[in-house]
């Protein structure tokens, strides 16, 4: 006999989740599912994904790390000669580019791999 499934839970407060759900731009490969406990909760969950390219949170690992790669952003700007449009942009517009370039590298290299399968390029014969 199998275990009662552990219930879901609402990803702003918590509960217990009631059938209300959300998806960023219904895209399922792309965003996470999220799920929620009422209308209320949708709402709010759905606002911060719109805010946050589809993540309703991130993890604290993934909010420092595009912290630290502010430096080397402005750095590589500045090596350009490309940093006095973004001298004066807020924090947030900083990190909704660099968390383009993440995504935009993710989503390549998610296409080529998918890709690379459908070759069938990962049964190379074993060089030795």
């Amino acid at each position: 006999m199998r275990a009662p499934a552990r219930p879901t839970r609402c990803a702003v407060c918590g509960r217990e989740a009631r059938g209300f759900g959300y998806c960023h731009h219904l895209r399922p490969d792309r965003f996470p599912q999220y799920r929620f406990c009422s209308m209320r909760c949708l709402d709010a969950g759905a606002a911060l994904a719109n805010r946050n390219n589809g993540m309703i949170d991130k993890t604290t690992m993934e909010t420092q790390a595009i912290k630290d790669a502010r430096r080397t952003l402005a750095e590589t700007l500045t090596e350009l000669g490309l940093m006095a449009p973004f001298h004066d942009r807020k924090a947030e517009d900083i990190d909704r580019i660099i968390e383009a370039c993440i995504d935009g590298f993710r989503d390549s290299m998610q296409r080529q791999a998918a890709a690379r399968r459908a070759d069938n390029d990962l049964n190379d014969p074993i060089p030795f």
